[in-house]
């Protein structure tokens, strides 16, 4: 008994992370999720993945709905970029078996990091939502399809993605894009559950103890978010593309493979 009371007291642990992550920066919280369940209750590094979407359903559901409340999200642009997304994380599972994983993953670090720069540069926040025309929609629709890609290949998608895209590129407001992103993270995160747990490659009970525990995190991180100013925002939600960088690194290292020297059978043995 005590020892299940210690298991889901970590996963609390993870959810309050989590839920912060979430509602701070507009993300589903998997870069936090993936490693803590890992190091701190002790998943292996698949189940940890598929448990993380798991919790990241109920986390950035209720993290969105704070942003909505607020009036920052743009709901007909949330659905162009979620169709695209979905779109793109089915191409991106497919070229994970035939792209140079390793060689994506330290580009795709180099580019946060160029763009966790420029947040910091910038002013902190977009210059203004544009009309939405048909190019307008073509254009939310190939970034869903270039995010998906994005998570189906590297594991890296949602916020890290799309609320920078959204800020420098269709002029949102950081609060705007973060709640647009979040509502986006929804329905690609559902797809993501219900596929783990037709593969079992999910443990369903800790993923909703942490997206629990996560939905009030994510609510007051929300509230910090609003009470930011755009220009500690931006910092802020660079450090967090640092981060991102930096996990994607350490994976592509991972991904080096392992040379093994084969003796030569003809050379004499002392």
């Amino acid at each position: 008994m005590k020892a299940h009371a210690a298991k889901y007291w970590r996963h609390g642990v993870v959810g309050v992370v989590a839920g912060l992550t979430s509602g701070l920066f507009g993300v589903g919280g998997g870069i936090v999720i993936v490693p803590l369940l890992v190091g701190l209750v002790g998943f292996g590094q698949r189940l940890a993945h598929g448990t993380s979407l798991t919790a990241i359903l109920p986390i950035s559901t209720a993290s969105a709905l704070g942003y909505a409340t607020q009036g920052e999200v743009e709901w007909v642009i949330a659905a162009l970029i979620s169709v695209g997304a979905m779109l793109g994380a089915i191409v991106g599972s497919h070229l994970l078996q035939r792209l140079p994983v390793r060689a994506l993953r330290l580009g795709f670090a180099l580019i946060l990091i160029v763009t966790a720069v420029r947040m910091v540069a910038s002013s902190g926040d977009g210059g203004g939502i544009g009309d939405l025309g048909l190019a307008g929609a073509l254009g939310y629709l190939v970034l869903g399809l270039a995010s998906g890609v994005l998570a189906g290949t590297l594991g890296v998608g949602g916020g890290a993605v799309l609320v920078p895209a959204l800020t420098f590129f269709a002029g949102f407001p950081l609060l705007a894009a973060k709640g647009t992103s979040l509502l986006v993270i929804i329905p690609t995160s559902l797809i993501g559950t219900w596929r783990n747990v037709v593969a079992k490659n999910t443990d369903v009970m800790a993923g909703l103890v942490v997206g629990v525990t996560g939905i009030v995190f994510g609510l007051i991180g929300v509230q910090i978010s609003m009470e930011l100013s755009a220009k500690w925002g931006s910092v802020l939600f660079a450090m967090l593309l640092v981060v991102a960088a930096a996990k994607l690194v350490f994976q592509a290292e991972e991904d080096e493979p392992t040379v093994t020297v084969i003796p030569d059978p003809s050379a004499e043995t002392a």
